[in-house]
């Protein structure tokens, strides 16, 4: 029998031990991954307009072409930007009839409170810094009712406000004020406390502080039926030369 052949000594390499963690004086990790749940939340949200397109898939789905007239956001950005959130399980595709429009999953929704906070604090500490305004859209100032409210004005309040606005820009939109909370949906309440009609251009002067609304009412440009207090009262306002001449408080 042929001699047989001995095997080839397999080389052994020797297992690499893990680098160990280097930990400053300070008891913070030197070097390596730190456990930063702000640095890896804003990995997935942190990139520009994620949160934008967010506030404004709060009230409902809404399609690539609307989202691109309400943000303006270039379309290669805003194609891009929706594809990520898609992937990222924050944003879906919904059918409505033959067209698709995009919407928040359970898990976009959930960012409602951070978009809410970071509109407060610019209310709160850069509103009146950046003012006054020039100009905007009577739909815009609307929408963003829920981003100025007083929570110290509102705490036990339960009040539905219903707005009528005329002519180009106009619609219907309700607002209710339940214990803290504001949500605003297009068309006529069902039972609205305190009803308010006006121009649509009208009430966009009076929400950016370019019309007096005391003057306004007493000229007929503002009408208000029903029984409750002024909706400004539980809203933080923008910088107002008309409120500041007055000596309205803050």
């Amino acid at each position: 029998m042929p001699a047989s052949t001995p095997p080839r000594s397999r080389r052994i390499r020797p297992r690499r031990a893990a680098p160990a963690l280097q930990v400053a004086a300070d008891g913070l990790a030197a070097e390596g991954p730190v456990f930063d749940p702000v640095h890896r939340g804003l990995d997935l949200i942190g990139d520009r307009w994620t949160l934008v397109l967010v506030r404004h898939l709060l009230a409902k789905p809404r399609g690539f072409q609307e989202l691109r007239g309400r943000t303006g956001i270039a379309p290669r950005i805003l194609s891009a930007r929706l594809r990520q959130m898609v992937e990222r399980g924050l944003v879906e595709t919904v059918p409505a009839g033959g067209r698709s429009l995009y919407g928040l999953t359970d898990l976009g929704r959930t960012l409602e409170p951070i978009v809410r906070e970071i509109a407060l604090w610019w209310v709160r500490h850069i509103m009146r810094q950046a003012g006054p305004f020039k100009e905007t859209t009577a739909a815009s100032v609307v929408e963003a009712l829920p981003f100025l409210l007083r929570d110290e004005r509102t705490a036990g309040v339960h009040v539905t406000y219903e707005l009528r606005l005329v002519g180009k820009g106009g619609g219907v939109w309700t607002i209710d004020i339940d214990d803290g909370d504001c949500r605003v949906r297009e068309g006529f309440a069902e039972r609205a406390d305190v009803r308010y009609t006006a121009d649509a251009r009208d009430w966009t002067l009076l929400a950016i502080g370019l019309m007096d609304d005391r003057e306004a009412v007493s000229e007929g440009r503002l009408k208000k039926d029903g029984r409750g207090g002024s909706i400004a009262w539980y809203f933080h306002q923008p910088y107002s030369p008309k409120r500041k001449e007055r000596g309205d408080p803050k």
